[in-house]
């Protein structure tokens, strides 16, 4: 099984990587995440799915898109479900059927060359916060300011959501000005994974709300994740061009993926939801704001998966 790696507590957490073949066996399934059910038993297997409880948009489209099967992407060829994880589009949905987040801070993530698109989780982060989402390969790494941008890696001197903002003023009152973000140039040959255009009124906020949140969030202007599995991960993180990041770890999680792995622990997080679990942790800890689902939809498509695999093994007798 391929792996990403996820960086929590005091070491790196794998991040298990889903696989969207695993969906053909399964199609007969048609989950829906909040339906109500008149069966005692069904009501307390609900009741332990992990997932349960998120502010989610209705499962309804990809369910229909589900019983659709298929389809082949008109950019690259490929049979795809849902959406094209190469090309970042949609298949058989809708844009205006699917939720669009905008998040409080720009993410980046930096995917190793080799690994297979269809076991990454960070293309539903690209699809349904388009405008906040960017994917790098490997070797294209962004040339990012130090004190402006932090790494989501364990290591020394990593610090918590909690300490991190302060860190990164301590950083900023020591930075030299005149600094900008941009990726170097000799590596813009490089590609970037292109997500789905959304219209301004869903994907944009009006400037005094964008100006109100960028003094809560200044100095951060970016989070980097690393999506590579462990064998792999070495060569990105230390890369010399992310040595200078903030470092920061997130309290431990546990993973909700449905391919759980022999002699592993459960704190191996899929990589959207490291991402999920880091916004929310920011919102509450950064900006001082509760927590009310405001990020849930990040999950939209995993929570879906999650639920259709777990019938699948239940009805098979796995679990």
């Amino acid at each position: 099984m391929r792996r990403v790696l996820a960086f929590f507590s005091d070491r790196p957490l794998v991040i298990q990587r889903a696989d969207m073949s695993s969906l053909d066996q399964d199609r007969h399934l048609h989950p829906s995440g909040r339906t109500q059910t008149s069966d005692p038993g069904d009501v307390v297997a609900l009741a332990k799915q992990p997932l349960q409880g998120l502010k989610l948009a209705s499962h309804a489209v990809l369910e229909k898109a589900q019983e659709r099967g298929r389809l082949k992407c008109s950019k690259c060829g490929g049979s795809r479900m849902f959406f094209c994880y190469t090309c970042c589009s949609l298949l058989g949905v809708h844009l205006q059927e699917i939720p669009v987040i905008k998040l409080p801070v720009k993410i980046d993530i930096i995917k190793h060359p080799n690994e297979t698109d269809g076991k990454s989780t960070a293309v539903h982060a690209k699809i349904l916060a388009p405008g906040d989402v960017t994917i790098h390969t490997y070797p294209c790494v962004p040339d990012y300011e130090r004190g402006k941008v932090v790494l989501v890696f364990p290591g020394p001197g990593s610090v918590s959501v909690q300490e991190m903002m302060q860190c990164l003023r301590e950083m900023a009152d020591s930075r030299p000005r005149g600094s900008s973000y941009e990726p170097a140039a000799k590596r813009r040959k490089s590609e970037e994974v292109q997500g789905p255009t959304h219209s301004a009124e869903n994907s944009e906020s009006s400037p005094d709300e964008a100006t109100g949140l960028e003094s809560r969030t200044y100095p951060l202007q970016r989070v980097v994740f690393i999506d590579s599995t462990w064998n792999q991960t070495n060569k990105i993180s230390t890369d010399e061009r992310l040595q200078d990041l903030l470092r920061v770890e997130l309290k431990t999680r546990k993973t909700c993926f449905w391919r759980s792995q022999k002699g592993k622990p459960d704190t191996y997080l899929a990589t959207i939801e490291a991402i999920y679990y880091f916004l929310k942790d920011f919102r509450e800890h950064c900006l001082a704001q509760e927590y009310d689902g405001e990020y849930d939809n990040l999950l939209f498509f995993y929570s879906f998966l999650h639920s259709i695999i777990n019938k699948a093994k239940t009805s098979a007798g796995k679990c």
